[in-house]
């Protein structure tokens, strides 16, 4: 017999949705017993980092959000911005450690789950399950077999793809000495940021009061900055563009997200699944994957309740795929300019309706309206192109870490709203 039917390697936002999910005794239903890897204190463990989503209703994790917004705004970067209201939709953030401190606290009333702290040298498929080779904290190995295994682990290259650019980013939790924000408010995209020679580059601001706010540069391109390059790039949004004045910075996150149309495996064994960014949870040209990871972890747990092979589905639709390979190919190009794309669809499309395009929410002759108000000839070129070019892997960067910067001395000190 196997030590536990479900390994669930990795206890980010798609480990810990999981584990979640297969918590308690669901009546009629089977309770698999469940383990829960996490990595030790150190490097394998990313840092406190944001996920946001947009969602209508009531969801599972609810608790865990930090804010919310129903007004969204777009700058392009000369002209009017574009405000709508998304109503019934939300816009949605949550900080890790806020969610993993709900997860845990119900995990701790599960008797089906325990956590284990090591670190996974290996996975192997074995006829019946699968075998996870672990490291503990003092040097001392074992192998935790199970039934089925869930590997959240970021992959160290992508496959092969036609497409690759990278999502990366870097951003403050300001607190400002003046109101500067309007908490009913999130710029989803400020294009009032210089533009880099290759790709495109935004702002983005979450407000969590009058004087707080997460102000964040963002970049999709193929090659990440230098450290002090997002330093910079921050600094000059928040004070050239914004225009916040004095200010407090209370904590810092930085990121990259592959963008890419490489086909994501989901199954590496008969017993051995990805699920989350590592399961192709992202979406390709929007680099979100909160709202993916959540439809395959929820299916997978369905389906082990139920008795039935845990497979993860595909978190977007394969049309959703090919549409996001073509806009990836005319950015990339050049082809397409990407301040004035996105604008556009900002504009001509209302923005619940476009959120719900972006997620996969849409119907087909919905899609073709939305695609016409993007610039045809570059993307049809594209979509043309794509057939004819190879596929080629693409090494993953490590994660820069910048500087904390240090904060302001005379500005009291709080805790992000």
């Amino acid at each position: 017999m196997p030590d536990t039917d479900v390994a669930v390697v990795g206890a980010g936002a798609a480990g810990l949705s999981l584990a979640h999910r297969l918590a308690g005794d669901v009546p009629g239903l089977r309770t698999p017993s469940v383990v829960l890897v996490d990595a030790p204190p150190g490097p394998l463990r990313p840092p406190p980092r944001t996920w946001c989503h947009w969602t209508s209703g009531t969801g599972r994790f609810d608790a865990a959000v930090r804010a919310e917004w129903r007004r969204l705004r777009v700058r392009p970067r000369t002209g009017a911005p574009v405000e709508d209201d998304i109503d019934p939709l939300r816009y949605r953030m949550i900080r890790s450690d806020d969610f993993e401190r709900l997860v845990s606290r119900d995990l701790a009333r599960s008797p089906n789950v325990r956590r284990l702290e090591a670190t996974v040298e290996a996975v192997e498929d074995v006829p019946g399950g699968a075998l996870v080779h672990l490291r503990d904290g003092g040097g001392r190995t074992r192998v935790l077999s199970a039934r089925w295994v869930f590997d959240t682990r970021p992959p160290g290259s992508l496959p092969a793809a036609r497409t690759t650019l990278l999502q990366h980013f870097h951003g403050w939790f300001v607190r400002t000495a003046r109101p500067a924000f309007d908490p009913a408010v999130a710029e989803l995209m400020d294009f009032r940021t210089p533009q880099p020679a290759h790709g495109l580059s935004f702002g983005y601001v979450l407000p969590t009061g009058p004087c707080e706010a997460l102000v964040e540069y963002t970049e999709f391109s193929r090659r990440t900055l230098a450290p002090d390059r997002y330093e910079a790039a921050v600094r000059h949004y928040a004070d050239e563009v914004l225009r916040i004045g004095e200010r407090r910075i209370l904590a810092t996150e930085t990121g990259v997200i592959p963008m890419t149309d490489a086909p994501i495996a989901r199954q590496t064994g008969a017993s051995v699944f990805r699920i989350g960014a590592a399961g192709g949870a992202t979406r390709p040209a929007t680099g979100y994957t909160f709202a993916g990871l959540q439809r395959q972890t929820r299916a997978v747990a369905d389906a082990l309740r139920r008795g039935h092979r845990p497979v993860p589905p595909a978190a977007h639709r394969a049309r959703s795929r090919a549409m996001d390979a073509v806009l990836l190919r005319a950015l990339d190009s050049g082809r397409a300019d990407g301040p004035d794309l996105f604008g556009r669809l900002f504009t001509r499309v209302p923005m619940a309706r476009l959120l719900r395009f972006l997620d996969g929410d849409t119907r087909p002759h919905e899609d073709l309206a939305i695609g016409l108000r993007t610039p045809v000839k570059p993307m049809l070129r594209s979509a043309l192109e794509l057939p004819r070019l190879p596929r080629r892997p693409f090494d993953l960067p490590p994660v820069p870490r910048p500087p904390t910067p240090p904060a302001t001395p005379h500005l009291p000190p709080t805790e992000t709203a």
